[in-house]
């Protein structure tokens, strides 16, 4: 047969198998990746045997990792991966290390040589970054705490994955040349930093030359070119392409070009990234783990559960909220597709035998496969526990639909007040508030309350949020608003989101989701109190309104400024100090325009 037709009917193979079984997957509740892996499975080698070389398509399946790296790189500008530095090179040196240290102590402790027990540990501590992204892309995980300190911990291993493969020759029986692991790092630092100045220096003016050409499929030709260019680059020194592709990302992420990058790169991804899952599922060696069931499974249940119990704590001290951290525990728990290359590699110069690779790959693949089953078993899990922990229904639970184009969540102090603004002006809004009792007693008072928790999608859309116009978060709990923010984000896109901020850190992590009217609760009060100081003390009620206006004014660009940079401990505490000493600055200069040294004393004639 012709090569062209064998690829023909390759390419047929694969686009029906994934039209038929990922559509299938999504209907019963089980997402994509697990679709694509089926897919996989199915026409494998192990399956109908329609394909019995899933290695040959693998390296193009992993230009999906590839291109996804260099979409989440737009997404960051560099003051922002700047700011997450600590969170990368900190809870991500943890992650790692901790995970290696537990791993390979238990490899160690089961009697495997000292060389082999390294490499398990390393090897089995890196982590998916093709599942653990699309699957927090796909439950909008990334704005999220945990979101973004599993997205830090794997950028972490992207760059661990280079000493790592570094090591593995030194741990041979016949040890390579010192003088040529310093040749090779050097050579890769080279390439990184040419990327680096290459991408500040030469990228957007490339980039506005294609542009002026007015073809739009060439500027889609020399996109793809770019993410291959890097990723060749990457590969030719033998470093992660992923990590050179996310790189290129950055550098372009402050171009005028980074959305059309992204609209013209998005359908490659989305394709070549479900060929990636296929491949994996193809390469499950089932002869293996058939012959070896209790050593697999044995092994496999071992380094989740191990892995799990160190990310646990580390996301205890991450300060990942409570909620999150079953999730990001399971995400980072699976093995990763770096894995492969370790452990083949060690097979190569004799680390580690055939037999002992093929337990490994197979374990690490069939962990990668468990990953969105257990996830979904841990979502049907929580379910089950909101609704046991839900109390009666209340006799004003919300049952008939409803079409007011406001819906306020939370009908507490804030809740209240919007509600009854928008009542005195005409607007009947729909009220959610979880508190049976106060539901009762509002109620009483003539308010049109209903019992209900706004963070269930069914709630919410009998309350009319496929309709509605805007939705005002005031629920007093923070880890609860969030959760209804997101919810909304996945579910009601179109509804504008007005919130209530308890404290700063709320604010932050609001803006992170994307919300833009947002009040801190306290601020205009406060401000009221502090209007009121200052004219007892002898400010006309004019001088201290201008005060406190501008006050406000300078309160609220701060926090637009400290934004980028509130993960950064050290980066907040010098900007708000210099935000103090600028405004400290201005009333003083105001002060001595209007003839005040000091504060005007009433009694001085």
């Amino acid at each position: 047969m012709p090569h062209e037709s064998l690829w023909l009917k390759a390419a047929l193979v694969y686009l029906v198998a994934a039209v038929v079984v990922v559509p299938l997957a999504r209907r019963f509740g089980l997402g994509s990746i697990i679709g694509y892996l089926a897919a996989g499975i199915l026409i494998g080698p192990f399956g109908l045997s329609l394909v019995r070389d899933p290695d040959a398509i693998m390296g193009v399946a992993e230009f999906g990792v590839v291109l996804m790296m260099f979409l989440i790189g737009l997404e960051l500008e560099p003051p922002k991966l700047w700011s997450m530095r600590r969170a990368i090179f900190g809870w991500g040196s943890v992650q790692l290390l901790g995970c290696a240290l537990v791993l390979g102590g238990g490899a160690w402790l089961l009697g495997a040589p000292g060389p082999v027990s390294v490499l398990v540990g390393l090897g089995l501590a890196l982590s998916s970054t093709a599942v653990s992204l699309q699957v927090m892309q796909e439950r909008r995980l990334m704005p999220t705490s945990g979101g973004q300190a599993a997205f830090a911990i794997l950028l972490f291993q992207d760059v661990a994955a280079i000493p790592i493969l570094a090591l593995i020759p030194l741990l041979a029986p016949k040890v390579q040349a010192a003088g040529s692991h310093g040749i090779e790092a050097a050579r890769a630092l080279a390439v990184v930093a040419g990327i680096i100045i290459a991408g500040r220096l030469l990228l957007r003016h490339a980039l506005r030359w294609i542009a002026r050409s007015g073809s739009p499929e060439i500027f889609t030709a020399a996109a793809l070119a770019l993410v291959v260019a890097l990723a060749s680059l990457m590969q030719a020194v033998e470093l992660s392409m992923a990590l050179g592709a996310f790189l290129g990302g950055v550098l372009l992420a402050e171009s005028e070009y980074r959305r059309a990058l992204e609209t013209d790169l998005e359908p490659f991804k989305s394709l070549l990234l479900g060929l990636f899952f296929m491949a994996v599922g193809m390469s499950i060696d089932f002869q293996v783990i058939a012959a070896q069931a209790l050593l697999v499974l044995g092994l496999l249940a071992g380094f989740l559960l191990l892995k799990a119990a160190v990310l646990l704590l580390l996301a205890r001290q991450a300060e990942v909220p409570g909620p999150e951290r079953p999730v990001f525990a399971l995400l980072l728990a699976q093995g990763g597709e770096f894995a492969f290359v370790v452990f083949q590699q060690a097979a190569g110069l004799k680390v580690i035998d055939e037999a002992q690779t093929s337990v490994l790959i197979g374990t690490v693949a069939l962990s990668m496969l468990l990953t969105p089953l257990l996830l979904l078993v841990l979502d049907r899990r929580a379910r089950r526990r909101e609704r046991a922990a839900e109390p009666p229904t209340s006799p004003h639970a919300l049952s008939a639909p409803q079409d007011a184009p406001v819906i306020i969540a939370g009908f507490g102090r804030y809740g209240q007040i919007v509600g009854r603004l928008l009542d005195a002006n005409g607007i009947a809004p729909t009220v959610l508030d979880h508190d049976a009792e106060q539901v009762a007693v509002l109620r009483r008072f003539g308010f049109r309350v209903h019992y209900g928790d706004a963070t269930r999608a069914d709630l919410l859309r009998t309350a009319g949020a496929a309709t509605a116009k805007v939705l005002v978060v005031a629920i007093d709990d923070v880890e609860q608003s969030l959760k209804l923010v997101d919810l909304v984000r996945e579910h009601f896109p179109h509804l504008v989101l007005v919130a209530r901020a308890r404290n700063v850190r709320h604010w932050f992590a609001l803006r992170d989701r994307g919300v833009m009217l947002i009040e801190r609760e306290t601020l205009d009060a406060s401000l009221a109190s502090a209007r009121s100081v200052l004219e007892q003390l002898g400010w006309t009620p004019q001088e201290a309104g201008e005060l406190a206006t501008r006050f406000r004014a300078h309160s609220i660009e701060q926090l637009e400024q400290l934004w980028p940079h509130h993960r950064d401990e050290k980066m907040l505490v010098s900007m708000a100090r210099q935000g103090r000493r600028q405004l400290e600055e201005l009333f003083a200069q105001e002060r001595a325009a209007r003839g005040h040294a000091r504060p005007p004393d009433p009694d001085e004639g």
